[in-house]
């Protein structure tokens, strides 16, 4: 979805990116492009892990390294805010509830280790990923993320 409203000109850019790089982007680390058409000045990029089978400890490091690297790279951009979706859910196969438990840990534990300004928002798609974020972040069922 972030690539279609952006245009075509995000797909440019991280093909050029991903060609300078001359390999594959390693899991868990960040790149950053312009936001193109989105209302957003940037995109954060993250290749999560792929869960084949049972969940390991090495998932979950590379996960919570993906949350680390990009507020790292956004905080090393100056930007103010910072809006994640469900990395790793979906077709890569991370238990939705894991997940999100990491997310909010990672996340959490960077702020206060930081002590950055950065405001981050955890954007959800569906109704049971809303339920699990807003259980782990203590907030009412009906309020939004």
């Amino acid at each position: 979805m972030i690539h279609t409203m952006a245009g075509i000109q995000l797909r440019l850019a991280c093909d050029e990116m991903m060609r300078a790089q001359g390999h594959d982007e390693p899991t868990g680390r960040a790149k950053i492009t312009p936001g193109f058409n989105l209302p957003a000045v940037y995109v954060l990029h993250t290749v999560g892990p792929i869960v084949t089978g049972e969940l390991t400890a090495e998932d979950e490091a590379l996960l919570a390294s993906c949350y680390r690297s990009c507020l790292d790279l956004a905080a090393e951009t100056g930007v103010e805010s910072v809006a994640f979706c469900c990395i790793s859910t979906g077709i890569f196969m991370f238990p939705a509830q894991r997940a999100a438990q990491i997310a909010v840990k990672t996340v959490i534990d960077w702020l206060d280790e930081t002590d950055s300004p950065i405001k981050v928002i955890f954007n959800v798609f569906k109704e049971d990923d809303l339920a699990i974020y807003n259980r782990l972040l203590n907030r009412p069922a009906d309020d939004a993320l």
